[in-house]
Protein backbone atom coordinates (compact mmCIF):
# COMPACT_ATOMS: atom_id res chain seq x y z
CA UNK A 1 0.00 0.00 0.00
CA UNK A 2 2.34 2.38 -1.32
CA UNK A 3 -0.41 5.38 -1.34
CA UNK A 4 -0.12 5.19 2.24
CA UNK A 5 1.95 7.67 4.58
CA UNK A 6 2.14 5.55 7.75
CA UNK A 7 2.81 8.81 9.63
CA UNK A 8 -0.76 9.40 9.87
CA UNK A 9 -1.48 5.90 12.33
CA UNK A 10 -0.32 8.11 15.16
CA UNK A 11 -3.57 10.53 14.54
CA UNK A 12 -5.59 7.81 14.47
CA UNK A 13 -7.45 8.00 17.75
CA UNK A 14 -10.13 5.27 19.35
CA UNK A 15 -12.71 6.12 21.12
CA UNK A 16 -10.94 4.86 24.02
CA UNK A 17 -8.05 7.63 23.17
CA UNK A 18 -5.17 5.13 21.49
CA UNK A 19 -3.48 5.89 19.22
CA UNK A 20 -3.59 3.13 16.17
CA UNK A 21 -0.09 3.54 15.15
CA UNK A 22 1.38 3.25 19.20
CA UNK A 23 -1.09 0.46 19.91
CA UNK A 24 0.68 -1.51 16.47
CA UNK A 25 3.51 -1.83 17.76
CA UNK A 26 2.74 -4.09 21.02
CA UNK A 27 0.19 -5.47 18.98
CA UNK A 28 -1.37 -6.59 15.92
CA UNK A 29 -4.84 -4.11 14.68
CA UNK A 30 -7.64 -5.76 12.85
CA UNK A 31 -9.02 -2.38 11.57
CA UNK A 32 -12.65 -3.32 9.73
CA UNK A 33 -13.75 -0.40 7.72
CA UNK A 34 -17.63 -0.90 7.99
CA UNK A 35 -20.30 -0.10 5.23
CA UNK A 36 -23.27 1.97 7.15
CA UNK A 37 -24.92 0.40 9.84
CA UNK A 38 -28.09 -0.09 7.65
CA UNK A 39 -26.69 -2.21 5.14
CA UNK A 40 -27.28 -5.42 5.35
CA UNK A 41 -23.88 -6.61 4.72
CA UNK A 42 -22.33 -4.47 7.26
CA UNK A 43 -24.74 -5.86 9.52
CA UNK A 44 -23.34 -9.56 8.38
CA UNK A 45 -19.92 -8.33 8.65
CA UNK A 46 -20.63 -7.61 12.27
CA UNK A 47 -21.80 -11.34 13.02
CA UNK A 48 -19.09 -12.93 11.88
CA UNK A 49 -16.88 -10.60 13.81
CA UNK A 50 -18.52 -11.11 16.82
CA UNK A 51 -17.90 -14.90 16.55
CA UNK A 52 -14.37 -14.09 15.45
CA UNK A 53 -13.70 -11.91 18.29
CA UNK A 54 -12.43 -14.17 20.94
CA UNK A 55 -10.08 -15.57 18.24
CA UNK A 56 -8.56 -12.45 17.35
CA UNK A 57 -8.12 -11.33 21.12
CA UNK A 58 -6.63 -14.87 22.02
CA UNK A 59 -4.10 -14.48 18.74
CA UNK A 60 -2.79 -11.22 20.15
CA UNK A 61 -4.49 -8.81 17.86
CA UNK A 62 -6.81 -5.22 18.48
CA UNK A 63 -10.04 -4.96 17.39
CA UNK A 64 -10.50 -1.74 16.07
CA UNK A 65 -14.06 -1.00 13.38
CA UNK A 66 -13.81 2.65 11.40
CA UNK A 67 -17.59 3.63 10.96
CA UNK A 68 -19.62 6.63 9.72
CA UNK A 69 -22.04 7.13 12.26
CA UNK A 70 -21.66 9.18 16.20
CA UNK A 71 -19.79 7.27 18.59
CA UNK A 72 -23.18 6.88 20.62
CA UNK A 73 -24.85 5.01 17.74
CA UNK A 74 -22.44 3.22 16.75
CA UNK A 75 -21.90 1.49 20.02
CA UNK A 76 -25.66 0.61 20.32
CA UNK A 77 -24.86 -1.70 16.95
CA UNK A 78 -21.83 -2.82 18.54
CA UNK A 79 -23.90 -4.05 21.34
CA UNK A 80 -26.49 -5.68 19.47
CA UNK A 81 -23.98 -7.60 17.81
CA UNK A 82 -22.25 -8.80 21.41
CA UNK A 83 -19.33 -6.61 20.23
CA UNK A 84 -19.51 -4.55 23.97
CA UNK A 85 -16.35 -2.42 24.41
CA UNK A 86 -14.68 -2.97 20.98
CA UNK A 87 -12.26 -0.03 20.30
CA UNK A 88 -13.64 2.04 17.45
CA UNK A 89 -13.50 5.33 15.09
CA UNK A 90 -15.83 7.85 14.28
CA UNK A 91 -15.30 9.02 10.78
CA UNK A 92 -18.35 10.60 9.26
CA UNK A 93 -16.71 12.20 6.83
CA UNK A 94 -15.17 9.19 5.51
CA UNK A 95 -11.46 10.86 5.51
CA UNK A 96 -9.93 7.63 7.09
CA UNK A 97 -11.76 5.87 4.50
CA UNK A 98 -9.90 7.65 1.66
CA UNK A 99 -6.68 8.05 3.26
CA UNK A 100 -6.84 3.77 3.06
CA UNK A 101 -7.54 3.88 -0.46
CA UNK A 102 -11.21 2.39 0.03
CA UNK A 103 -13.47 4.00 -2.52
CA UNK A 104 -16.99 4.83 -3.40
CA UNK A 105 -18.82 2.44 -4.93
CA UNK A 106 -19.85 2.62 -8.74
CA UNK A 107 -23.93 1.23 -9.39
CA UNK A 108 -22.58 -2.07 -10.25
CA UNK A 109 -20.47 -2.41 -7.17
CA UNK A 110 -23.36 -1.63 -4.40
CA UNK A 111 -26.61 -3.07 -6.63
CA UNK A 112 -25.35 -5.41 -9.13
CA UNK A 113 -26.76 -8.42 -9.72
CA UNK A 114 -23.91 -10.74 -7.25
CA UNK A 115 -24.76 -8.13 -4.77
CA UNK A 116 -28.83 -8.67 -5.17
CA UNK A 117 -28.44 -12.41 -4.77
CA UNK A 118 -25.77 -12.26 -2.05
CA UNK A 119 -28.40 -9.28 -0.40
CA UNK A 120 -30.86 -12.01 -0.09
CA UNK A 121 -29.13 -14.50 1.06
CA UNK A 122 -27.64 -12.09 4.33
CA UNK A 123 -30.76 -10.17 4.59
CA UNK A 124 -33.47 -12.34 4.32
CA UNK A 125 -32.62 -15.93 4.84
CA UNK A 126 -29.66 -15.20 7.51
CA UNK A 127 -31.81 -12.34 8.67
CA UNK A 128 -29.41 -9.61 9.16
CA UNK A 129 -32.05 -6.86 7.25
CA UNK A 130 -31.80 -3.60 6.28
CA UNK A 131 -32.26 -0.82 7.89
CA UNK A 132 -31.50 3.03 8.35
CA UNK A 133 -28.71 4.63 5.78
CA UNK A 134 -26.45 5.94 8.94
CA UNK A 135 -23.74 7.66 6.88
CA UNK A 136 -22.69 7.52 2.91
CA UNK A 137 -24.13 4.51 1.54
CA UNK A 138 -22.03 4.79 -1.83
CA UNK A 139 -18.63 4.03 0.92
CA UNK A 140 -17.32 0.72 0.36
CA UNK A 141 -15.55 -1.30 3.30
CA UNK A 142 -12.26 -3.28 3.66
CA UNK A 143 -9.97 -4.70 6.10
CA UNK A 144 -6.76 -3.91 7.51
CA UNK A 145 -3.68 -5.66 9.50
CA UNK A 146 -1.77 -3.08 10.97
CA UNK A 147 1.55 -4.23 13.26
CA UNK A 148 4.40 -2.09 13.94
CA UNK A 149 3.07 0.97 12.25
CA UNK A 150 2.42 -0.50 8.56
CA UNK A 151 -0.40 -2.25 7.10
CA UNK A 152 0.93 -6.15 6.82
CA UNK A 153 -2.42 -6.87 4.91
CA UNK A 154 -5.81 -6.21 3.71
CA UNK A 155 -8.97 -6.62 1.92
CA UNK A 156 -10.62 -3.98 -0.16
CA UNK A 157 -13.77 -5.22 -1.42
CA UNK A 158 -14.46 -5.28 -4.93
CA UNK A 159 -18.59 -5.25 -4.49
CA UNK A 160 -20.57 -4.75 -1.56
CA UNK A 161 -21.56 -8.02 -1.45
CA UNK A 162 -17.78 -9.22 -1.12
CA UNK A 163 -16.80 -11.39 2.38
CA UNK A 164 -13.53 -11.14 3.42
CA UNK A 165 -11.66 -14.44 4.35
CA UNK A 166 -10.51 -13.58 8.29
CA UNK A 167 -8.72 -16.67 8.87
CA UNK A 168 -6.43 -15.73 5.90
CA UNK A 169 -6.13 -12.29 6.92
CA UNK A 170 -5.39 -13.33 10.48
CA UNK A 171 -2.28 -15.34 9.50
CA UNK A 172 -0.10 -12.78 9.02
CA UNK A 173 -0.75 -11.65 12.49
CA UNK A 174 -1.22 -14.43 14.88
CA UNK A 175 0.97 -14.16 17.97
CA UNK A 176 3.77 -16.94 18.73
Amino acid sequence: MEHINYNFLETLITDKGEKIGTVSKNQAVFMTFLRHFGCTFCREALAELSTKREEIERSGMKMVFVHMAENEEAESYFNRYNLEGVDHISDPECHLYEQFGLIKGSFRQLLGLKSWIRGFEAGVLKGHGIGKLVGDGFQMPGVFLIQNGKIVEHFIHKSSSDRPNYEKLMDCCRAA
